[in-house]
């Protein structure tokens, strides 16, 4: 059996899961067959393009007569637009891949994660990070006792992409499309990766803050005033969303965590760091170095480094030679390869995960951070 997929979105993610897909074959040879077959978006002379580019059959400017040509969707698209066609796909049978945060609004989430349970066809919330060997490894050590009791979380996602207060616009800025800033784009990663390893958030004290309140619309240069007094002032649109987010959390078990993203952290590109620590030993993972897992261990004086490229570390032996590095990519090829499998095997909701209700559990603890700064004070996540 082909799958036929459909995916909304031609640009970051959509050139991640395309190039995924065009993998599995090759390096995954027991991955069900996957046809790229119909890509859908707004620009039709830009979605010929990206088509072309990206392997897909078709095109399509209607995300409804898409849903009902595939087997499996792919939602790629802005926050805003994840619920509606993601529960159009449910009700008609068909599996969703949806990015992340699940949505741009609590509301929303849980709408999509009860859509999934009454569908009972397999969904993912495309939480990637998950599928880093370095990171299975890190959770088969938790798991197996190697840190003992594990008491405290740390995880922080740093970037630099908005510093500069004259960098454009864009839906991530809108909080109605976006629903949050670095609490969501980046701060979803980290919750999800604490619930991986540790368990689940219970209660939360958060503070957020935006920099630069107003940004110029790309495409936009000041032009001479028609009176002749001088240049006339681009357009600029407010920001209404985080730049930078922190918080306290409390983990199911007691365990204690501290949360921190930021896009305005200035030298930072992609800086996503984790360290867990136990009544026995420690570790910590850096995204920017992620084929390595530090690990202190029982007894140790310092900590060690593992490179996690050997032939038996998760994934690893679909790849190169023992020794060799993977790289960002190669995440979404073992996601897909995950959810495509569960897919193929025609089992129901639970079949893969982080599935829709792991992504609805991280928006109620983002929606949680938010309360709290607004009421300054702690909140439970409910």
């Amino acid at each position: 059996m082909t799958l036929r997929v459909g995916v909304l979105g031609y640009r970051f993610m959509g050139k991640a899961h395309a190039n995924a897909m065009a993998r599995l074959p090759m390096f995954f040879p027991d991955a069900p067959d996957v046809e790229r077959h119909v890509l859908v978006g707004r620009d039709e002379a830009a979605l010929a393009d990206a088509a072309d580019r990206l392997g897909f059959a078709e095109t399509s400017t209607d995300w409804e007569s898409a849903i009902d040509q595939v087997d499996v969707f792919y939602n790629l698209g802005p926050n805003h637009v994840h619920a509606e066609p993601s529960i159009a796909a449910l009700e008609r049978g068909v599996p969703v891949l949806c990015e992340k945060p699940l949505s741009n609004d609590l509301g929303s989430a849980e709408r999509m994660a009860s859509a999934a349970s009454e569908a009972d066809v397999p969904t993912a919330t495309a939480f990637n990070y998950r599928y880093v060997p370095a990171l299975r490894y890190a959770k088969r050590l938790i798991e197996d006792g190697e840190l003992g009791e594990i008491r405290q979380f740390r995880g922080r996602y740093l970037q630099d992409w908005l510093v500069d207060p004259d960098a454009p616009w864009s839906w991530r800025n809108d909080e109605e499309m976006a629903g949050s800033g670095a609490l969501g784009d980046l701060g979803a990663h980290t919750v999800d990766l604490a619930r991986f390893l540790v368990g689940d958030v219970e209660r939360v004290s958060g503070h957020l803050q935006t920099f630069v309140d107003e940004r110029p619309v790309e495409g936009e240069t000041p032009e001479e005033s028609p009176e002749g007094g001088g240049t006339a002032e681009r357009e600029t649109r407010p920001v209404t969303v985080d730049d930078a987010y922190s918080a306290q959390a409390e983990l199911a078990g007691g365990a204690m965590a501290t949360f921190e993203a930021s896009r305005f952290a200035t030298g930072h590109k992609n800086d996503h760091t984790v360290a867990v620590h136990g009544s026995k030993g420690s570790l910590k993972f850096s995204l920017e170095r992620l084929n390595e897992l530090e690990l202190l261990r029982e007894g140790d004086r310092g900590y060690e480094t593992i490179l996690v490229t050997d032939a038996e570390d998760p994934y690893v032996d679909h790849w190169w030679p023992p020794g060799h590095v993977l790289g960002w990519e190669h995440t979404f090829v073992h996601e897909d390869y995950e959810f495509l499998s569960a897919v193929a095997d025609g089992d129901g909701t639970d079949a893969y995960r982080p599935n829709f209700e792991d992504g609805a559990a991280v928006q109620r603890v983002l929606e949680a951070i938010e309360r709290s700064d607004a009421a300054g004070e702690w909140v439970d996540v409910t």
